[in-house]
């Protein structure tokens, strides 16, 4: 794959497409984990919806990569 890509002409690096498509999956999830009340399990929600936001990014781009 291109190391950037074009999106309405202006060129961006690969992952910015990515790193935003992390985000909405990540809004979506945040708010399913809420509903079920998951947050109230964990220790640390901050920490674990950054690990989860890590761990679906990065996923995505060793798929791409």
């Amino acid at each position: 794959m291109k190391p950037e890509i074009i999106i309405l002409g202006v060129q961006l690096p690969t992952l910015v497409p990515l790193f935003v498509f992390t985000g909405v999956v990540m809004f979506f999830l945040d708010r399913q984990f809420a509903a079920s009340s998951l947050y109230n399990r964990i220790w640390h929600p901050a920490l674990f919806r950054t690990a989860v936001f890590v761990l679906i990014f990065t996923s995505l781009a060793l798929l791409i990569y």
